[in-house]
C-alpha cells in the first residue's frame, strides 16, 4: 500500500466511504483507475474487458480498471445470483492476468452478505463512490504524473485509443478535469429509434447551452467523466444520488475547476432500456418503446435565446441588482418572473454585498446561475410561455442560428430514420467542431 499525502489521508476520514473487500493482484505503480460499478452486469463485463483489452495502450503497468460489484440487501435473488457469478468470474480473471493484458484489473465487493450498499443511499453514486475514495489509497504518489480518476459503465465499450488519450492528454493539458467523447450505437433494430432520438435531445441541449454562451455547456454522461485525485478531493468527492451523480459530480467539478474534453477517446454507451436508474438512458429508451409520450419533441430554442440574452447582461456587467431585475424584465416577462421565483434579488445582494473583488464576484455569478439552475429556467420558461417544440423544427433553427447549411431538410414532422441519422452525425460533428 503506497503512502498517502496528508490531503488524501483527511479526505478519507471526513467524506470515505466504509471500507469493503477489495480483490487485485498487483503491486504496481497506478497513475490511473477507471472505476466501474456493476450489478447485474455479468455478460456486459466480458464485453466491456474485452474492448478495454483492444485498446492500444503504452502504459500497461500504469493503469486499473476497478469494478465495483453491488446489490443492495433487498434486491432481488436474481440479481444477487448474478453478482456472485460476476465475482468469481472477476477472480479468475484477475488471476489469470498476463503480459499480453493492456491493464490490471480489481473488484470490490459490494454484494455479498454484509458489504451489501445500504438501502438508504444505495445506488450508482454510492458504487461510484465507494470506487473512487477507494482508488485514492492504491496511486502511486510518488510519481509526478497525474494521477487519474476515470467513471466507466459496465455496459460500454471504448475506443482503441482510450487508455493512451486519457493519459497522455491529462498529463500534456494537465487538466483537472474532463469528459470523453461518446456516440451511442445505432446497430440495434429493436430499439434504434429510441435511442437516436435520445442522443439528439442531449446534443440538441449541450449545443443550445453553447450557442447561448453557457459555462456548463458539456454533457453529463456518468460513462465519460474524468478528473484527478487532487480535484476529487477538493470538491468533497462523488455524492450519493441515486440518479443524476453524475451531472451534480461534474457541476461541482466544474465550479472549481475548469473542464476540458478529450476529443480523440470515445465512450460507447449501451442503447438498452434498463431499470437501474429512475432515469436517463435507460429510462428514455424504455419510455419511447412504451409509446407513453410524444419524444420527438425539444426545448423551445427561443428559450436559449433568452437565456443567452440573460448570461451575456448577467456574466459581462456589473449592474446593482434592480437594474439586473429591470434588463431582465426587457429581455422577457418570464424572465423576470423567474428571478423573483430564485429570489434574485435577496441573494444577489447579499452575495454583492459580502464579496470582496471583481474576481471574486464574477466567480459568484457562474457558481450562483449554474447549470442546475440553467436547467431550472428553460423548464420554466417551457411552462410558462415556450412549450416544447416540434423536433426537427429546433434542430433547424439551432443550426441556422450556428450558420450550418444542410441539404436533408424534410417537411415531415417525423422524417426517415436516415434523415434523422443524418441530423445526428451532423449535431456529433457540431459538438467536436465547437468544444
Amino acid at each position: 500500500m503506497p503512502t498517502l499525502p496528508l490531503k488524501v489521508k483527511k479526505y478519507l476520514d471526513k467524506y470515505g466511504t466504509e471500507v469493503r473487500p477489495f480483490e487485485w493482484c498487483s503491486s504496481a505503480q497506478i497513475e490511473l483507475i477507471v472505476v466501474v460499478p456493476a450489478i447485474s452486469e455479468y455478460e456486459n463485463i466480458q464485453k466491456l474487458l474485452t474492448s478495454l483489452g483492444a485498446a492500444d495502450n503504452k502504459y500497461t503497468d500504469k493503469i486499473l480498471v476497478m469494478f465495483v460489484v453491488n446489490n443492495l440487501q433487498s434486491s432481488g435473488e436474481e440479481v444477487k445470483r448474478e453478482n456472485q457469478k460476476t465475482l468469481g468470474f472477476l477472480r479468475s480473471y484477475i488471476r489469470g492476468r498476463n503480459s499480453k493484458n493492456s491493464f490490471y484489473a480489481g473488484f470490490i465487493d459490494a454484494a455479498s452478505d454484509g458489504n451489501e450498499l445500504d438501502e438508504k443511499n444505495g445506488g450508482v453514486g454510492l458504487a461510484r463512490k465507494i470506487g473512487m475514495d477507494a482508488a485514492l489509497s492504491l496511486f502511486n504518489y510518488e510519481s509526478a504524473k497525474k494521477k487519474i480518476l476515470v467513471c466507466l459503465d459496465a455496459d460500454c465499450t471504448v475506443s482503441q485509443n482510450y487508455f493512451t488519450e486519457i493519459y497522455e492528454e491529462f498529463n500534456r493539458q494537465n487538466l483537472h478535469a474532463a469528459v470523453t467523447s461518446f456516440q451511442h450505437s445505432l446497430s440495434n433494430a429493436v430499439n434504434r429509434e429510441a435511442i437516436l432520438c435520445y442522443e439528439i435531445f442531449l446534443r440538441y441541449y449541450v449545443l443550445s447551452l453553447r450557442f447561448a454562451g453557457s459555462p456548463y455547456a458539456f454533457h453529463t454522461i456518468g460513462s465519460t467523466i474524468i478528473c484527478n485525485a487532487e480535484s476529487y478531493i477538493k470538491v468533497e468527492g462523488m455524492n450519493k444520488q441515486k440518479a443524476a451523480e453524475d451531472f451534480y459530480f461534474l457541476e461541482k467539478l466544474a465550479k472549481n475547476v475548469s473542464v476540458g474534453e478529450i476529443k480523440n477517446a470515445v465512450v460507447y454507451p449501451s442503447p438498452r432500456g434498463s431499470w437501474r436508474v429512475p432515469f436517463g438512458t435507460g429510462q428514455r429508451v424504455n419510455r419511447f418503446l412504451s409509446q407513453i409520450q410524444n419524444e420527438y419533441l425539444l426545448y423551445n430554442f427561443n428559450s436559449f435565446l433568452i437565456l443567452k440574452d440573460w448570461l451575456q447582461l448577467f456574466l459581462l456587467t456589473n449592474f446593482a441588482v434592480e437594474e439586473y431585475i429591470a434588463e431582465a424584465a426587457k429581455i422577457h416577462p418570464s424572465l423576470s418572473a423567474f428571478l423573483k421565483e430564485q429570489k434574485f434579488e435577496k441573494v444577489w445582494s447579499e452575495i454583492s454585498r459580502t464579496t470582496k473583488t471583481d474576481e471574486q464576484l464574477q466567480r459568484q455569478k457562474s457558481t450562483w446561475f449554474d447549470g442546475f439552475k440553467t436547467l431550472k429556467l428553460i423548464h420554466y420558461l417551457r411552462d410558462n410561455g415556450f412549450p416544447l417544440h416540434p423536433m426537427f423544427v429546433s434542430l433547424n433553427q439551432l443550426l441556422k442560428e450556428m450558420k450550418v447549411q444542410i441539404d436533408f431538410k424534410s417537411e415531415e414532422e417525423i422524417p426517415s430514420f436516415e434523415v434523422q441519422q443524418k441530423y445526428l452525425e451532423t449535431l456529433r460533428n457540431l459538438g467536436n467542431e465547437f468544444s
